[in-house]
């Protein structure tokens, strides 16, 4: 987009001296759709006019003081509601300068002579901070005088809101001093952004970390040094102090505060430890100030997606801000501080291991899936936080540091449906399983050997578990085959298999084992059952070899060994089909349509069989 006026009305404008009528020129865009353009697409909120001018006084004083080391440095705001004054110890501007950066708006205010080389050293672009007040503004003035041309008179620049603007020289009573003044009037309905109350409040959050001197009226602005660089008495001072920042910057006292210094990339600030659990799919908002003007509340991108466990707030001078100054540019800049702030919150974690467990055990507590998060990427974090992190296993919650040195097999499940379905009969056989359902904790599982040489890991499936379970005597076994057969044709149109074994605890009648092979071949084949010929044809072609689920009834059990005299075939499978529910549900395991109506079938039968007696009076056969 090209916001250049025509250079034959900027030669009209040089030509002219004070005090003459100067005709009007427009500005050569469509102005009122630029400013919706602004409002609308490109800023979040009016509230960013006030640092545009914050970035336009802060750019001139920084400029000034580059060639004058020890001019003044203070920008005054004075707001009534209807109109704002901001004024500015800067750099000021000649006439050729207005003609160069106010009548061609959208250019830098670097391209002047001398700021060029300091670009670095400047937040934003002066034309257009401009531009965006008129969001709030329906008229701007600006008086400005050089110190760079100090015999040069002031020069006022005046636009409105329909695109005209005037540009005229004034004497030197109305502007004695070298720097800038822009006179605001309120457009209709937003006097309230031209308020004091609210200018201080903008002021304040937009401007605390500035360099220099702000204030609104007599009300201080700056707040120097930053929390994070001040000299405390104490660590426990720093930690008290820091808290009380962070509660009035995000609204919670947090577990604990991390330095954030990378000098090379030029960041200062502090990470907060959140007090409670966050999801990891939760998307943090930092705080970021970009050479100490706040340039967002929401920066989303600055840590690694693992720590999502803190909230930032730190000053830069190095990362590029978008188009709209309220976000980061995505670049290897912002990569590279990325990695790190990591790697300083990484090694936070490490120190805490090192020298203060108990600190680092109240964090865990809460936040041990972040931590988890990291250790699956990062061998020396997993390393340090092995003797740690928690989790679940048949000895208990511990680490698996703890739990590797108790068995000289480290089982773990997949999903959490498997652990409990094994869980309490291989705690009774000695045999020690992890539950490894939960986020991240199989990978970490697998993960151990590699930081702990000797370690054995295998995942725990059915034939595991059934393996480590007692044989039947086989004379026994071959009593009860007729029992055996009725069961198995019962639970036979469910994909399940009926096995006799002897385990401990007594107390389990009946364990219902399948492994994900298993799972995915019933629900093909119920799939099947449902499918039209062709998708049937389809799904017949990938039946599997895979085993299949089976039931183990626990010979050792007083309810088995009566169940296994019983003579009824209709008896045994009604018998059969409630341990087999009952079982579904002790693993808590997702129960089928299927499931459900054998659950209520069995339940009916077991009531009929219960309420017949023997000896029926009316006739009738008993059951």
């Amino acid at each position: 987009m090209d916001f250049q006026t025509s250079q034959s009305a900027q030669a009209s404008h040089s030509s002219q001296s004070s005090g003459e009528p100067r005709p009007a020129h427009m500005f050569q865009v469509d102005l009122r759709g630029l400013v919706d353009l602004l409002s609308h697409h490109l800023y979040s909120s009016p509230k960013v006019y006030l640092r545009e001018l914050l970035q336009n006084a802060v750019d001139a004083i920084t400029a000034r003081r580059a060639e004058e080391p020890g001019a003044p440095a203070r920008v005054r705001l004075f707001a009534d509601g209807g109109t704002l004054r901001v004024e500015d110890t800067g750099v000021g501007l000649t006439e050729s300068d207005v003609h160069e950066l106010l009548a061609t708006i959208g250019r830098s205010s670097k391209r002047a002579e001398g700021l060029r080389e300091a670009r670095s050293d400047f937040l934003g672009q002066f034309g257009i901070g401009l531009l965006a007040c008129f969001v709030v503004a329906e008229r701007i003035r600006v008086v400005s005088r050089s110190a760079r041309t100090p015999e040069a008179p002031p020069v006022e620049w005046t636009a409105r809101d329909d695109g005209s603007y005037t540009v005229r020289t004034l004497p030197d009573s109305a502007r004695p001093e070298p720097g800038t003044t822009v006179h605001l009037q309120a457009r209709a309905g937003a006097g309230e952004w031209l308020t004091e109350r609210r200018v201080l409040a903008l002021a304040r959050d937009f401007g605390s970390l500035l360099p220099y001197d702000v204030r609104v009226g007599e009300e201080a602005v700056t707040d120097l040094p930053a929390p994070w660089d001040r000299a405390y008495p104490s660590p426990a001072a720093r930690r008290v102090a820091l808290a009380r920042h962070c509660h009035e910057v995000f609204g919670f006292t947090p577990l604990d505060a991390i330095g954030l210094d990378v000098p090379l990339a030029g960041i200062r600030g502090v990470a907060y430890v959140l007090p409670s659990a966050v999801s990891p799919a939760q998307r943090a908002g930092h705080r970021v100030h970009l050479k100490g003007m706040l340039l967002t509340e929401r920066a989303e991108q600055l840590l690694p997606d693992w720590a999502f466990f803190v909230r930032c707030v730190l000053d830069t001078d190095s990362l590029r801000p978008t188009a709209s100054r309220e976000s980061l540019y995505e670049d290897e800049t912002l990569a590279a501080v990325r990695e790190a702030l990591g790697e300083r919150i990484r090694s936070w974690l490490t120190s805490l291991a090192a020298g203060d467990p108990e600190r680092l055990e109240a964090f865990l507590s809460v936040h041990f899936l972040g931590v988890k998060s990291l250790a699956r990427h990062d061998a020396e974090m997993l390393r340090t936080m092995l003797p740690w992190l928690p989790f679940e296993t048949t000895d208990g919650r511990l680490s698996l540091e703890e739990f590797a040195r108790r068995h000289p097999v480290v089982h773990f499940t997949r999903t959490v449906e498997e652990y409990r379905q094994v869980a309490p009969i291989a705690s009774a056989q000695g045999v020690g399983v992890v539950n490894g359902g939960y986020t991240y904790d199989s990978e970490l599982v697998e993960a151990l050997p590699s930081v702990r040489p000797g370690t054995v890991v295998a995942e725990l499936d059915a034939d595991t578990v059934t393996a480590h379970l007692d044989s039947v005597d086989p004379a026994e076994e071959l009593a009860l085959s007729g029992f055996l057969a009725a069961a198995r044709a019962r639970l036979d149109p469910l994909g399940c298999d009926v096995v006799l074994r002897a385990f401990h605890p007594l107390s389990v009648p009946a364990l219902h084992l399948d492994d994900r092979s298993a799972r995915h071949e019933q629900a093909r084949a119920e799939a099947e059952e449902q499918a039209d010929d062709l998708w049937a044809g389809i799904l017949g072609s990938l039946r599997g070899g895979a085993p299949r689920a089976r039931l183990v009834l626990n010979h050792l059990n007083p309810l088995i060994r009566r169940i296994g005299s019983l003579g009824d075939p209709e008896l045994i499978g009604t018998a059969t089909e409630s341990l087999y529910g009952q079982a579904l549900l002790m693993a808590q395991r997702p129960l089928r349509p299927a499931d459900s109506a054998l659950l209520n079938r069995a339940f009916i039968g077991l009531l009929e069989w219960a309420t017949h007696s023997d000896t029926d009076a009316t006739g009738d056969g008993h059951r």
